[in-house]
């Protein structure tokens, strides 16, 4: 089964970078997994929830865009175009900086935020989208001195 990235990619567009949703920031069901487990498997729900928003989030940097895409029966997807997006702000608590997680907020021309918690790396996301933006950049023709 491909996931919705690969499936999404119009002709010519590349993957630029893959994020994913950081294990630390679901603390708090695999916790409450840990501490139900004993109470007839009730954690394993606990777990099955974290495990689903670990898998069914998708987030992704291309050539063109910038995907996001969470939900496993109910889907919601913001796609934005790399040359619309204005701003991609990154916030990270304490724990978030020791353990490299936190959140974007991504504002666009026509989409004005978008919040993505919980990510994995974030600051390697919004360096992989700088160098994807720079890659779409108008090329100024070179003088001929």
């Amino acid at each position: 089964m491909a996931s919705y990235i690969e499936g999404a990619l119009a002709p010519g567009e590349e993957l630029r970078h893959i994020a994913h949703v950081s294990w630390w920031s679901l603390w708090v069901p695999l916790l409450v997994g840990l501490v139900l487990l004993p109470a007839f498997g009730l954690g394993l729900l606990a777990w099955a929830w974290a495990w689903v928003q670990y898998k069914t989030t998708e987030l992704a940097i291309t050539s063109k865009r910038v995907i996001v895409k969470r939900g496993f029966i109910s889907r919601q997807t913001i796609e934005i175009n790399l040359g619309k997006v204005e701003s991609i702000q990154v916030n990270q608590t304490v724990m978030g900086r020791l353990l490299n997680h936190g959140s974007l907020l991504i504002s666009g021309g026509g989409n004005p935020q978008a919040p993505i918690n919980g990510i994995s790396e974030p600051l390697a996301f919004r360096k992989a989208f700088m160098a994807a933006q720079d890659d779409q950049a108008p090329r100024l023709p070179r003088s001929v001195d």
